[in-house]
């Protein structure tokens, strides 16, 4: 059976999404940010090893929602870098996206 595709025209993708921040407790990992940006970010948030984003399983804790229904980030303006350069559609996003059984987004697969 064909994967159905959902046009990118669709308000908010990520927020009704939500796959790419419930892929892995390896991800997402700190990469490029300096120290000032990652002070920004609370402390119940960021892993034991100050390595990345603390995971509850494959979940980011700063996720909150139901993945492929409505999901928010609680440290959206100052998720890391890696959360940022991640776009609706990529090969990222599409793969977190297949791992939830959501269905692919058009344009960029």
């Amino acid at each position: 059976m064909e994967t159905p595709i959902i046009s990118l025209n669709e308000a908010s993708p990520c927020q009704a999404c939500g796959a790419c921040c419930s892929y892995s407790s390896n991800w997402p990992r700190f990469t490029v940010e300096d120290d000032a940006a990652l002070d920004l970010i609370p402390e119940k948030f960021v892993n034991e090893n100050l390595s990345g984003m603390r995971c509850k399983g494959d979940r980011c804790s700063a996720l909150s929602g139901r993945i492929g229904v409505m999901t928010a980030c609680a440290v959206y303006n100052v998720r890391p870098e890696v959360c940022r350069t991640c776009m609706p559609g990529d090969v990222e996003c599409e793969m977190a996206r297949s791992r939830h059984g959501l269905p692919t987004l058009s344009g960029n697969t």
